[in-house]
């Protein structure tokens, strides 16, 4: 059975929760109405997981949750309203720990929470497994233990420039394909920081996420490292030295416009139950480039979405690049990668930046 905590102000909700998850069958439910109720009840109950809410009288959910970090580390799971509001301060939960998120329905509760059940399940469920074994913030532990060293950067490079001259150049035009969910936004951050300015390709990234959250994600990316990052809401022309984030709810593809390549929000694909979809977009990328004009890298994230088409990419000559488990939140979607031997890299978040620095050094 999963220990589940639930903290939420409000006893509609409250009420809706433990329906959920009792009928679920494997939970064991406690409530809190309060963020100071849910810290008096970590060290009694000891839940495996916790549901909480943002917005609550007194404690917030923001400063309950840098507690739980503190004093009892723990998955937690937020519960956010899809407003611009909602996403930035997700975002800093993220920032200080939380797992993942899971967005309140619109209109009457009661009768819009069945749209977000499986979900919710899979969600709590997957941040129910994660071990947070050590008293600090995700994205300062994911940092702490990854982040790419100019040291390490600078080794990559001259090691590529040592063994390139058989290799030959990279083509002057390609893209770098990023594919995340679960646990993304930190490892993005660490990521992202480890390229430099002019780094030769445009990155293109599809982040699971709702539409109102990627705005904001890629904002506060674009403060976080060298490149210029920005949210794809229509049709872009892609620049080196560029990030371009997917908006949730619609996938990003790749088009030609004008002769030159661009990236596109298009309407979200029913063939794919993740959006932005990772496949869709590696797939658009390969009908418009060769796969040497091809990297693609998945990171933590559940689920499988990238790993077909990034087998596929590896099959016909790409290159692709697979976190491995030991830095991953959920192995999931870089997991089924490597299952599928479609990986040609596996190797830690702190590595992933050099290895691609290392790829275009020739």
């Amino acid at each position: 059975m999963i220990k589940l905590l639930i903290v939420d102000d409000s006893p509609l909700m409250r009420r809706l929760l433990v329906d959920i998850f009792m009928d679920a069958g494997d939970f064991e439910v406690e409530v809190a109405r309060s963020g100071a109720e849910a810290l008096q009840r970590l060290a009694a109950f000891a839940p495996d997981v916790i549901t909480l809410d943002i917005h609550m009288p007194g404690m917030d959910g923001l400063a309950c949750l840098d507690r739980i970090m503190i004093e009892r580390p723990c998955p937690v799971v937020m519960v956010s309203s899809l407003t611009a509001e909602g996403a930035d301060v997700t975002l800093q939960a993220i920032e200080l720990g939380a797992v993942d998120f899971i967005a309140k329905p619109r209109g009457a509760l009661s009768l819009e929470i069945e749209s977000v059940i499986p979900a919710l399940l899979d969600k709590v469920r997957t941040a129910a497994a994660i071990r947070i074994s050590r008293a600090t913030r995700l994205r300062e532990r994911v940092q702490a233990r990854t982040r790419v060293k100019p040291s390490t950067v600078a080794s990559a490079r001259s090691k590529a420039v040592r063994r390139s001259a058989a290799a030959g150049p990279l083509p002057a035009e390609g893209l770098v394909l990023v594919g995340c969910s679960t646990g993304g936004p930190p490892a993005l951050d660490v990521l992202l920081d480890g390229l430099p300015a002019d780094f030769p390709w445009p990155v293109l990234v599809a982040q699971h996420m709702p539409a109102t959250f990627t705005g904001p994600l890629a904002r506060r990316l674009d403060k976080m490292c060298a490149l210029t990052v920005s949210e794809v809401a229509r049709s872009t022309v892609l620049e080196p030295g560029n990030v371009y984030v997917g908006r949730g709810d619609a996938d990003l593809i790749v088009t030609r416009r004008a002769g030159s390549l661009a990236a596109a929000a298009a309407p979200s694909s029913a063939d794919h139950f993740w959006h932005p979809s990772v496949d869709r977009m590696v797939q658009s990328a390969m009908a418009h480039l060769s796969p040497d004009q091809l990297v693609g890298v998945l990171m933590t994230g559940m689920g499988n979405d990238g790993a077909a088409a990034l087998t596929e990419l590896k099959a016909r000559g790409g290159t692709t690049l697979a976190e491995s488990s030991d830095t991953a939140v959920v192995w999931g979607m870089p997991g089924a990668l490597v299952a599928a031997e479609g990986a040609s890299i596996v190797a830690p978040l702190d590595s992933l930046a050099a290895e691609l620095i290392a790829l275009f050094a020739r």
